[in-house]
């Protein structure tokens, strides 16, 4: 073989006495190559270095798990806030026109409505037309301008009372305006109430005002006064109220001046 031409030389193997095959030490140009071990094998130290199923720690798992539960648990007791809400809601809706009917046909003004709860009311207010007449008690008029009887309270010509057909508590009340044409510092007059009941042979005063020193010191001038009286007052079913003044004589004619009424409270 001619020295210059550059071949690889062949491997030399060395036999020993039937052994296998020996290799040199060293084996240029080769690659290592390491072993791996089984899949099994494998998926096991996987699973010791990560310390769990599916690379997840159990202590971390429960964590993430109570967190869940937590969160579903408040969903759960929003939704069922929401709900008790909603329920008390439609109760107080379906309750609350019943409770609110009568004042709300005032608001929006259902005629019959107010008139029937104004005639069942017990009350009156009548005006007084004086003509200059001594007569006693004082005669009203229960039609004029905006006098009105309602609720079974009646007005009595005969004797111009307001009789009341149910025992309760009223507030009864009287204004007189008077002109005294000759006025002095002697000048005075009374202003009663009374009222008449069944089992009493006489009235009962109600109420009464005397009124005196209205005039100035100058004589014998026009002047006018008024008294008003007004109260709480426990009445009785049949009980007639009526009013007297000691000078109706010198009681205005006008229309507004005198009036006289009640209502039940």
């Amino acid at each position: 073989m001619n020295p210059d031409q550059n071949y690889p030389l062949p491997q030399v193997f060395l036999v020993d006495g039937g052994q296998g095959p020996q290799y040199p030490a060293h084996q240029p140009n080769l690659v290592p190559c390491w072993s791996f071990p089984p899949p099994q094998e494998r998926q096991r130290r996987s699973r010791e270095r990560s310390g769990g199923c599916m690379g997840v720690r159990p202590g971390t798992a429960l964590l993430v798990l109570m967190l869940f539960l937590l969160v579903f648990a408040a969903l759960g007791f929003e939704g069922f806030q929401i709900y008790r809400m909603q329920r008390e809601l439609k109760e107080l809706r379906q309750a609350k026109p019943e409770r609110e009917a009568p004042s709300t046909q005032k608001q929006i003004g259902f005629p019959e409505a107010v008139r029937k709860e104004e005639e069942s009311r017990a009350a009156a207010h009548v005006i007084g037309r004086m003509d200059g007449s001594t007569v006693q008690p004082l005669r009203w008029n229960p039609h004029d301008g905006r006098g009105f009887t309602s609720g079974g309270v009646a007005y009595i010509y005969e004797d111009g009372a307001l009789q009341v057909n149910e025992t309760g508590l009223y507030h009864v009340y009287s204004r007189v305006e008077l002109t005294f044409r000759d006025c002095s510092p002697e000048s005075a007059f009374l202003h009663s109430v009374y009222v008449r009941r069944t089992g009493r042979t006489a009235p009962l005063k109600l109420m009464e005002a005397h009124r005196a020193g209205f005039c100035p010191q100058r004589t014998r001038l026009s002047w006018t006064t008024e008294s008003y009286l007004g109260s709480a007052l426990q009445l009785q079913k049949l009980d007639r109220v009526y009013v007297n003044v000691s000078q109706p004589g010198f009681l205005r004619h006008g229309s507004y001046a005198n009036f006289f009424g009640l209502y039940k409270i």
